[in-house]
This record gives structure tokens, C-alpha cells and sequence, in this order.
């Protein structure tokens, strides 16, 4: 029979191969489709989006592997495990969809300077496919915690908000012959995904480079973990992310000299109860007497902080 916490735990490194999984296939299946439909429909928003949705395509392909190596349990040679990698799938597919954004642009800027009629009917019915196949993808991936999943999940979000411009241009081109509309949206769709995933990797840089995670205050920690009765000063707090879901954190804790194993055990639980209230998956806490010098540094919060 399962435990609880083992059945947390593979729900947790499974959801996300699933989702990716899913999404993967669904973005291949349209990709293809779209491909076809641009050159049919001599659309350059459409085949922009198609170049860009087989960059999805391989960046989601990438993830799904990423993802499933970052499952596997950690050993001698990666002792917190393998999730990095998942943080590392997200970089890799921000550079991806950059280099794939640029050649866009480039593609719809020329169109810009010679449009060319396109066929709107088709436009109307391949926007409406990719509403329903894009937002089927990141409905799946819309709950994701790892930076993984966000990353892929934000660009099926655009790709799904391209397609209800592309059908409402498609619409008004029915009536009214504007063929430029087709590259100017390819080239705003673009550079607003450029941005998004500029932004993005940005972010994900920062995670790898171990920078405290977007959402934590070490401040509020320390001043937290000071509260706790018995806990005289807090120092040499260092907070970082795995995959932008599972955090860590090592701290000192200060005690009074001759505190007894049974209350250094008290503190450590409390600590750690309110550690896991502020999404820390992992934590190491040292204690300290207040006559001991760890060399590790000045204390930032003490004894006439904790009551602020």
C-alpha cells in the first residue's frame, strides 16, 4: 500500500510528464496542419505562427524529456536530485523560441513592405482550429508550478490569443480587401511573444544563478524564525530554487548557552512547520549558543529585531 507521501510525491514529478505529454502531441498534430494552411492560404501571420509553433513543438518535446530526467531521484553524484534540469529545459527553450521570434520578424517585415492577398476563409478556419487545439494544450498546463511547465504553458497561452486576433482579422478581411493586416499582425504577435519570453529567461537565469526565489523575503523569514521562543538572533540565511517550485533554505539559529537537545528539537519543528507554510520544500537549520562565533558573518536579525 502507497503512503500518502509517496503518492504526493509521484503525482508530482508524473502531472507534469502527463501534461507535457499531452501538449507535445497536440502542438505536433497542429503544427503540421498549419503548415499546410499557411502556404494555402499565402498567410505570412499563419506561417510566422507556424515556424513559431514548431519551435513550441520542439521546445515541448524538449521539456517532456527535461521533465522526465528531472524525476529521478537523487544519488551520489547529484545529491539534491535531478530537478535543475527541468529549470535548465526552460532556458533552453527561451533561446529557442528567440531565435525562432527573430526570423519572424524578419519574414513579416518584407511582407510588410509587399503585402500580398491571402485567403481569408481559409485564415477563419485555421483560426478557429488553433483556438481549440492551443487552448486544449494550455488548459493542460495552465496549473504547472515548475518553471518548466510556466515557460511552455505562457507560450501556449500567446499562441492561443494570436489565433483570436488571426480570426478576427480573418473576419474583417471578408468584407475588406487590407491585405497589409496580415504581416503587421504577424510582426505584433511576435514582438509581443519576443518580450514575453525575453522576460521569461530572465527569470530563469536568475533561478540558476541561485537568486532568491520571485515571491520569498528572506526579511520576513528571519523575522519569522526569530519569533519563535528560544530563538535569540537569526543569521547566514540563504534561500534558492531547484525548478522554481521547490525551494531551499539553510539558516543559523541563535540559542541561549545550555540549551538542552529536547528544546533545540521543539525549535527545529516549529521552524520547520513554518518553513513548509512559506513553500520551502527543503531546509537545513544549525543551532548556535549566543557566546559562539561561527564565522560565518553578522547576524541580521537579534534579539532587538524579533519584536518589530
Amino acid at each position: 500500500m502507497k503512503s500518502e507521501n509517496s503518492t504526493t510525491v509521484h503525482d508530482h514529478h508524473h502531472g507534469p510528464i502527463r501534461n507535457l505529454r499531452v501538449a507535445f502531441f497536440l502542438n505536433l498534430g497542429f503544427t503540421l496542419v498549419e503548415i499546410v494552411g499557411g502556404l494555402w492560404t499565402n498567410s505570412t501571420a499563419i506561417v510566422a505562427d507556424a515556424l513559431h509553433d514548431l519551435g513550441d513543438t520542439f521546445s515541448l518535446a524538449l521539456a517532456w524529456y527535461l521533465q522526465k530526467a528531472a524525476a529521478r531521484k537523487p544519488d551520489l553524484l547529484y545529491s539534491f536530485g535531478y530537478r535543475r534540469l527541468s529549470l535548465l529545459g526552460a532556458i533552453g527553450n527561451s533561446l529557442i523560441l528567440i531565435g525562432g521570434s527573430i526570423f519572424v520578424l524578419r519574414m513579416a517585415g518584407l511582407r510588410l513592405l509587399k503585402p500580398e492577398a491571402v485567403h481569408s476563409h481559409g485564415m477563419l478556419l485555421l483560426a478557429l482550429l488553433g483556438i481549440l487545439v492551443n487552448g486544449a494544450a494550455a488548459m493542460k498546463l495552465r496549473r504547472g508550478k515548475t518553471m518548466n511547465e510556466r515557460v511552455v504553458s505562457l507560450h501556449l497561452l500567446e499562441d492561443l490569443l494570436g489565433w483570436v486576433a488571426v480570426l478576427i482579422i480573418a473576419f474583417v478581411m471578408l468584407f475588406a480587401d487590407i491585405p497589409f493586416l496580415d504581416p503587421l499582425l504577424s510582426l505584433i504577435i511576435t514582438s509581443y511573444v519576443l518580450f514575453r519570453v525575453l522576460t521569461n529567461l530572465r527569470r530563469g537565469y536568475r533561478l540558476f544563478l541561485q537568486a532568491v526565489p520571485e515571491g520569498v523575503n528572506i526579511r520576513d523569514i528571519e523575522l519569522a524564525l526569530a519569533s519563535i521562543p528560544g530563538v535569540q538572533a537569526v543569521h547566514d540565511t540563504h534561500i534558492w530554487s531547484l525548478d522554481g517550485d521547490a525551494h531551499v533554505l539553510s539558516v543559523h539559529l541563535v540559542v541561549a548557552r545550555g540549551t538542552d537537545l529536547e528544546t533545540c528539537a521543539v525549535i527545529k519543528e516549529e521552524a520547520r512547520e513554518l518553513l513548509r507554510s512559506k513553500k520551502i520544500a527543503h531546509s537545513t537549520i544549525e543551532f548556535e549558543t549566543d557566546q559562539e562565533n561561527c564565522g560565518m558573518g553578522e547576524c541580521f536579525i537579534g534579539d532587538a529585531e524579533k519584536h518589530e
